[in-house]
């Protein structure tokens, strides 16, 4: 391995610190997650099947191509500040989310096979108040 100065990886690389990522905070990081969803509002989101069905073990290793885990993991924002990869229990872990919070974002109990980003991003903000999926409704029925 050689040993280059920062100088010398400048010549050759793009350089970037991830220390101003890694300090953010839940609701940053869960407000970012809300903004990547909202790129693309119209989105077919994959969602995952019956995860309140799963054992806990089941549970944390599912993942999906095209979920709004996955969106997230597409970040390297979210990546440099620590999201390992795009399963359920790794969302649940990074995102400091209830199993009932994250069952809400993405099982297609609520949805279907698939979700619009924009629905979604609003399931993630919901997160961010302490506002549930019944929460959500009420105000979509009251007003």
């Amino acid at each position: 391995m050689k040993h280059q100065t920062l100088d010398e990886l400048h010549a050759v690389a793009k350089i970037e610190s991830s220390a101003a990522y890694s300090a953010m905070t839940r609701n940053q990081r869960i407000e970012r997650w809300a903004e990547l969803l909202e790129q693309h509002p119209e989105r077919c989101l994959a969602a995952f099947t019956g995860t309140e069905y799963l054992q806990m073990e089941e549970r944390a290793s599912v993942r999906g191509d095209g979920s709004a885990i996955a969106v997230a993991f597409d970040d390297p924002v979210l990546r440099a500040s620590g999201l390992k990869d795009d399963t359920y229990g790794e969302a649940r872990r990074f995102f400091k989310l209830s199993d009932w919070q994250l069952h809400e974002i993405v099982c297609d109990c609520h949805v279907g096979a698939t979700m619009r980003a924009h629905w979604a991003a609003a399931r993630v903000r919901a997160t961010l108040d302490g506002k549930g999926f019944f929460a959500w409704l009420r105000q979509r029925i009251m007003y």
